[in-house]
């Protein structure tokens, strides 16, 4: 599943695009994705200008005249910028033509992702009103942190990943930023310490900071919008490493489950 910064990767791409160029048409295909396509995105889309290309969590959000174009890449979605006579394949479901020459399309195989339209204040939309801050954001920082896990029983790692505390750290970067604060991913969220918050935090950041840098991870079929795959998946220094030696003491990479997702660890760097 694309994580935050792969879909940064892709909004970055995207956005020199899109932004400020005006839509011609949109073109839906296949409507039956995570939840239905609105039917009147068709009408309702062109002659709208689009003023930016924001990101929000891992949602997509295309800044429109008349309101917000909300897109989730699902587990298999991608966006592409292809010259505007490029044929369909079976799992192209959406297209939006701009006055640019630019075409936008939507591709998704397993068909989880998804294309909504909100003509309110965005940041009031059911998805996005609970969310927590951004992780790259000056509101994440050790001290929130520390007010939020406090009292929880929980793992560290599994907090770590509920959106309502932070928004956008998946399981491939909650791994690698645990292990790079030294922090085990079985300790319980309430146990950390102050330090042990700060290190964290920083580690979140540096960690989704080199992803994108990296273009992010080429798992399965993520690329970017260009059709480039990512490459941080090269400097992986637990996440799928399990039986490896670890690359910072040489102990073997330990696995396990953590609800129902893949846990990757040093025992002896991460106490």
């Amino acid at each position: 599943m694309p994580e935050l910064p792969e879909v940064e990767v892709t909004r970055r791409g995207i956005h020199t695009h899109l932004t400020g160029a005006s839509i011609t048409q949109a073109q839906i295909r296949h409507s039956v994705l995570r939840w239905p396509v609105p039917d009147d995105l068709a009408t309702l889309l062109p002659g709208q200008q689009i003023s930016a290309v924001n990101r929000r969590a891992k949602y997509l959000l295309f800044a429109c005249s008349k309101g917000t174009l909300i897109v989730h890449l699902g587990m298999s979605g991608s966006l592409r910028v292809l010259p505007a006579s490029t044929p369909p394949l079976r799992h192209d479901h959406f297209d939006l033509q701009m006055d640019n020459g630019a075409m936008l399309r939507f591709r998704d195989p397993r068909r989880f992702g998804a294309i909504l339209w909100w003509d309110d204040d965005i940041r009031q939309h059911p998805l996005l009103q609970k969310l927590g801050p951004e992780p790259l954001s000056a509101d994440f920082d050790g001290q929130f942190l520390q007010a939020k896990i406090h009292g929880r029983n929980a793992s560290i790692k599994e907090v770590l990943m509920n959106q309502h505390i932070v928004v956008g750290v998946g399981n491939i970067y909650a791994n690698e930023a645990l292990f790079h604060a030294g922090i085990s991913p079985l300790a319980a969220a309430g146990s950390l310490s102050r330090a042990q918050c700060e290190r964290l935090a920083e580690a979140v950041k540096a960690t989704l900071l080199r992803a994108i840098e990296a273009g992010g991870s080429s798992l399965r079929d993520f690329t970017d919008c260009e059709g480039n795959p990512g490459y941080f998946q090269q400097q992986y220094w637990v996440y799928g490493r399990a039986d490896q030696p670890c690359r910072q003491c040489g102990t073997q990479v330990s696995k396990t489950r953590q609800g129902q997702r893949s846990t990757f660890f040093c025992a002896q760097c991460q106490q």
